[in-house]
């Protein structure tokens, strides 16, 4: 089925289906902005020079929309193309971003800047982790831990990070941070290119202060 869809509409059936949920929603909220000023379909039609069986059929999701269709309805209503099909206002400060799920590591961006400052919220589920593999690579990384305690080995360093520590530190300084096979953590991760140190500075854990 889903190559059919793909064959007949050139789009992907996720696409596909996508589409035919915004598309459902559109009846409904006509039918809501309609009630909200007050409107009868006769006067809408009278507005718009769509008959009122159109406008009917519309509503009631018999009718697929299009932009021949919502355009007058849109200007009799005095409203955004955008609010009739659901789409989110420009400017819209809320960030809308898809977990990404990587070696069992949950993470979340919190930021949307391509080749500037990273940020996320990551979740580090309790388990038995490899052998820790210290990598390096250019950029500069601030991790703060939320709860949990989240093991980081840095150069010659190897410290627990509790809720409320953070480090900083130059990735090209080999490092690995993960579990410490007692529990999970969740903490928050900022990474900025090469050279661009974070602005929050880092409180040395309780076990380094004591080395």
């Amino acid at each position: 089925m889903s190559d059919n869809t793909e064959r007949s509409t050139g789009k992907p059936a996720v696409e596909s289906e996508e589409m035919d949920e915004v598309l459902t929603e559109v009846g409904p909220r006509l039918r809501r902005i309609r009630k909200e000023r007050g409107a009868t379909l006769a006067g809408l039609s009278e507005a718009t020079g769509i008959s009122v069986s159109t406008l009917s059929r519309l509503e009631s999701g018999h009718r697929k929309p299009s932009l021949e269709l919502l355009l007058p309805i849109a200007r009799a209503h005095q409203v955004p193309l955008d609010e009739l099909v659901g789409a989110p206002p420009v400017g819209d400060p809320r960030v809308r971003a898809k977990p990404i799920v990587r070696h069992g590591r949950t993470m979340l961006p919190l930021t949307r800047q391509p080749g500037g400052l990273q940020a996320y919220k990551v979740v580090e589920p309790a388990r038995t982790t490899p052998a820790p593999e210290p990598q390096t690579h250019e950029g500069y990384e601030w991790l703060y831990v939320l709860s949990g305690k989240l093991r980081l080995i840095l150069g010659d360093h190897d410290v627990l990070l509790g809720p409320g520590e953070a480090a900083e530190f130059d990735t090209r300084v080999p490092h690995w941070f993960g579990a410490t096979g007692e529990g999970g953590a969740e903490f928050l991760s900022l990474f900025g290119p090469q050279g661009e140190r974070m602005h929050v500075r880092a409180r040395p854990s309780r076990q380094e202060k004591g080395r």
